[in-house]
């Protein structure tokens, strides 16, 4: 059978191998109608048979739905797919209902879909290859696991045990998955799969799923229960808390878990089909799948990556600078087996920035993630130093000094002779030209800007920044080793404060220029968060630290008056803030002892009471629409500045950076997807509404105003 391989042994046991059209297997039409098919097959031959075993041709189990058709799914279509979300799982449930032992056997990934086919099977067995993932991911695309895995993963676990697997959509290693109660069994290899699954079907000849037996009861209770029911109750507090409403799918996710605890299996499913219809129409859906599915993937293949140029592995790094930023450069370095020189001006600075490192591993080891042997092996490949001679045959040395630039030029042309041929030196300065700076070098075509997020161990994004003169050799260097170290790599053009420095900043000035207008302050963060933000603008300073912003602030004016431009003028209310509270109050920010909030040792922070006395006036009063488009807003249109001046090649680049660098909402796409769905002649006269009323910097840009008079999209 063209498609799936359809297989009889001597003992009567039939395997089924996917081996559908293109790279991996997913739920598209071609699987609906080969399932449909394979099933009707079985069910006409199974006196004869034993048992089924379902795994697959390809490297993969099987990739999930097919996203291309989802995403082109429209409001008026619901009916359409709710018929075809139905006939789909339809199949599944005549498969598990077969009367015959169906197992899985899981030879690589099975996510979405996949692991949905998977719950379908009596037995599931998997192949104990770290790098297979088991698991229902799809509410990081807006959606919700529609092929019968919401409900079987209740019905199998219990509420309580298989809410966190669908609403935070964890991705599980085998053991993991093993350990979550997802798989039944581990595997050596392909042999000993075929092997054990071979013997449960000898073993288990008259298997039923559990749900299908007259005594089965759902583990840990249904709404009758007590202890469910306070789950029920508190659940939606915590997805509130976690989500600000702005994210429907793990509401909905909830709901339907929910609903499936009062109803019968079959029922359930239905209510399922028309909980995923739901959400498959959404915008939400289609901006996060457009971004984390079809521009991610693009971007982590090599989209930003110059063709034609070898690839390449960073063996030794120098780290020169052992703070905050170095110390997690190191450490994200040595994990993937890198050899690493972090330097400072004194080898109790350097040594400092080690214990960083041992500090996380320690974390996860007493956690069980990791090995004690994994962490001695991790901790050998850091050498502090305070030596420039042992940065000697790096090929890759990366400088993460305070930002100044007769510093920055004066460590990189004395530390550049150390790199191997052809080496490449690299910058993370968040603002500083990279043309500029490249000039203390003697090459400047192996010069490039890698510019990393705080803390770098947990953020996801790299920002790489060319220089005039980076050859292409360079950046697929810094490209590769962006990816080497499991980051996800966007690349800018050469510019002042770059992308996500410059649209970052006009967050933090948005904010500031609201508390300056007399707005009360923990209701300008608080809805900063509800806009989407992870965190408000005034408590994101007070991370930055309102001292960095005075110190960085001065090398941007000399740079501005050296170079005639006017940079520091693009967020003036962020330094006239920040140096008043550094200069009048000695409020530096957080790892000073205090910015605009208070952090007293027992207890949460809140806000520095004198705040009100020095701006919050109470007759003030802007709608809580007027805050969150101001905040929101003023980040777009810089980013539509941005692209305007060529600052970034990708639509791309910036919508993945903007969420995964800057935090701007994941339910919006980014910002520019944001602006595709509020429709763009929508977001013109909107942004005219706001420079009305607010100022000249929410004016909507020319090339707005043109795309929205042609209707197109940012793509």
């Amino acid at each position: 059978m063209s498609g799936f391989i359809y297989e009889k042994d001597k003992d009567n046991i039939v395997t089924i191998k996917m081996d559908m059209t293109g790279p991996v297997n997913a739920m598209n039409e071609e699987f609906i109608k080969l399932m449909e098919e394979t099933v009707t097959r079985l069910e006409s031959e199974k006196d004869g048979m034993k048992g089924v075993v379902i795994t697959s041709a390809k490297d993969t189990f099987f990739a999930g739905g097919d996203l291309n058709q989802l995403v082109q799914i429209q409001k008026g279509q619901e009916q359409e797919f709710f018929n075809s979300a139905e006939k789909n799982k339809s199949f599944l449930r005549r498969l598990e209902l077969l009367g015959k032992p169906v197992v899985a056997a899981i030879n690589g990934a099975a996510l979405g879909g996949g692991c949905e086919i998977c719950l379908a099977c009596h037995h599931r067995i998997a192949i104990n290859n770290p790098k297979t993932q088991i698991g229902m991911p799809e509410v990081s695309l807006g959606l919700l696991p529609g092929a019968g895995g919401t409900v079987r993963t209740v019905r199998m676990l219990g509420l309580e045990k298989a809410l966190p697997l669908l609403v935070e959509g964890k991705r599980l290693k085998p053991a993991q998955a093993l350990e979550a109660g997802l798989i039944d069994e581990l595997a050596d290899d392909a042999n000993d799969m075929m092997e054990k699954a071979v013997k449960w079907i000898q073993e288990n000849p008259a298997a039923v799923q559990p749900w299908d037996r007259k005594e089965y009861k759902i583990p840990g209770g249904d709404t009758k229960n007590p202890y469910i029911i306070q789950i029920l109750q508190a659940a939606p507090s915590m997805l509130y808390k976690k989500t600000k409403g702005l994210m429907p799918a793990p509401k909905k996710i909830l709901a339907v878990a929910a609903e499936s605890l009062r109803v019968d299996f079959d029922t359930a499913l239905r209510i399922e089909s028309r909980g995923l219809t739901n959400l498959v129409v959404s915008p939400e859906a289609k901006n996060m799948i457009n971004t984390f599915f079809f521009q991610l993937n693009d971007l982590n293949a090599g989209g930003s990556r110059p063709k034609g140029v070898e690839k390449t592995k960073v063996k030794k790094l120098g780290m020169i600078g052992a703070g905050m930023m170095g110390q997690g450069i190191a450490y994200v370095s040595a994990k993937v087996g890198i050899e690493v020189v972090l330097k400072d001006v004194s080898m109790e600075a350097a040594e400092k920035g080690k214990a960083y490192c041992e500090k996380l591993c320690a974390k996860l080891v007493s956690k069980g993630k990791m090995a004690q042997t994994q962490k001695d092996e991790l901790l050998n490949l850091i050498k502090p130093t305070s030596e420039d001679k042992d940065l000697e045959g790096c090929d890759l040395i990366v400088e993460a000094v305070f930002e100044n630039i007769e510093l920055k030029n004066k460590i990189i042309s004395g530390t550049e002779k150390y790199l191997v041929k052809n080496g490449v030196y690299g910058s993370n300065t968040s603002t500083l030209p990279i043309t500029e700076l490249s000039k203390a070098t003697g090459k400047p075509e192996n010069f490039i800007g890698i510019h990393f997020f705080s803390p770098v161990e947990k953020m996801p994004l790299v920002e790489i920044i060319t220089g005039k003169q980076t050859s292409p050799e360079t950046l697929a260097k810094a490209f590769d080793f962006a990816q080497q170290i499991k980051k996800t790599p966007i690349v800018v053009n050469d510019s002042r404060g770059f992308f996500t420095s410059r649209v970052f900043g006009t967050f933090i000035d948005e904010g500031c220029k609201l508390l300056q207008e007399g707005i009360n302050p923990v209701l300008i963060d608080s809805l900063a968060k509800q806009a989407g933000m992870p965190v408000g603008a005034l408590a994101v300073h007070d991370e930055v630290s309102q001292e960095l912003t005075k110190k960085v602030g001065a090398t941007n004016k000399e740079l501005d008056a050296k170079r005639g431009e006017s940079f520091c003028s693009t967020n003036p209310t962020t330094i006239e803030i920040g140096n008043r509270m550094v200069d009048e109050f000695k409020r530096g920010g957080r790892a000073y002892g205090g910015g605009y909030y208070d952090y007293p040792e027992n207890g949460p922070k809140r806000i520095w009471s004198k705040l009100y006395d020095l701006y919050y006036k109470p007759e003030v009063n802007y709608s809580n629409q007027d805050i969150k488009d101001r905040i929101l807003f003023r980040q777009v249109i810089e980013s539509i500045k941005c692209l305007d001046e060529g600052v970034f090649n990708a639509v791309r680049d910036a919508n993945i950076g903007s969420i995964m660098g800057i935090g701007f909402p994941p339910h919006t796409g980014g910002v520019f997807q944001y602006i595709n769905t509020y429709g763009i002649q929508k977001f013109v006269e909107r942004a005219e509404e706001l420079a009305a009323k607010y100022g000249d910097r929410f004016n909507p840009p020319a090339s707005l105003k043109k795309k929205a008079k042609s209707m197109g999209v940012y793509e």
